[in-house]
């Protein structure tokens, strides 16, 4: 069924924008793209939307930070569990398409916020690493299979097995990027991305790859924390208004 001119403009107007925001600090499209959407539809054709400019931007994100092929290698075993995941949890979007889950991805944005802040005695992770890598790779593909937000239990990750910022975005990204790749075929199988999104993608990836461009000359001009202090405070509000609206509806 084509989309509404309405919701087209709209759909520019948010993958414009999420794009440069990632384009300007190297993370941050999907996490402001889906609930965005999520305002004007539910989290189901929100993430349904995404997926073809969200493995582009994963795939442009890991290049910029190099050594692409050892990170292919590096963290294969992570994203293949997040993959398998992802699948877990697309599976449960389908069978129950859920206005809940709205809420779910307000608490996955309030835990992004505070992942980095949350004191948790992990020790064990580095300990017993095969176990930390299952349940966390796991756990964030069945988060992002949900709510198309995989960075909160990474992150935790990240900081536990004392990950850099690079290995981060290239851990998060080739994850996020299997487990959008698994969601277009379940999505395709089960008859949800069909003819309109794939028309669509052309013209909204030229609106990513622009915004990504032109992100990426503004991140040597002015300092990244900035552009990080912007996106916090729209995802503070981003949240508050999706518990609202679906406290609202429920």
């Amino acid at each position: 069924m084509p989309y509404a001119l309405e919701i087209i403009v709209i759909m520019s107007c948010i993958f414009l924008f999420a794009a440069f925001v990632h384009g300007s600090i190297g993370f941050g499209f999907p996490m402001l793209s889906t609930p965005l959407l999520a305002l004007v539809m539910d989290i189901q054709s929100a993430i349904i939307l995404t997926l073809i400019p969200n493995l582009f931007v994963n795939l442009i994100s890991m290049g910029s930070e190099g050594n692409i092929w050892n990170a292919f290698r590096r963290y294969l075993p992570l994203a293949l569990l997040a993959m398998l995941g992802s699948a877990i949890g697309t599976f449960i979007l389908l069978l129950t398409h859920s206005e809940w889950f709205k809420l779910l991805l307000a608490a996955a944005i309030v835990l992004y916020l505070f992942a980095d802040k949350i004191k948790l005695n992990l020790t064990w992770v580095r300990k017993r690493s095969v176990l930390a890598e299952s349940t966390f790779g796991i756990g964030a593909g069945i988060l992002g299979g949900l709510t198309n937000v995989m960075a909160p239990v990474l992150i935790i990750y990240s900081l536990e097995t004392r990950k850099t910022k690079a290995e981060l975005i290239q851990l998060s990204n080739f994850c996020f990027m299997l487990g959008k790749a698994i969601q277009l075929l379940l999505f395709s199988i089960y008859g949800k991305f069909t003819h309109s999104e794939l028309e669509l993608a052309p013209f909204m990836l030229i609106f990513v790859a622009l915004a990504l461009f032109l992100g990426i000359q503004i991140r040597r001009k002015i300092p990244e924390q900035t552009f990080v202090r912007i996106m916090r405070g729209l995802l503070v509000i981003l949240a508050g208004l999706l518990i609202l609206q679906t406290t609202i509806r429920l």
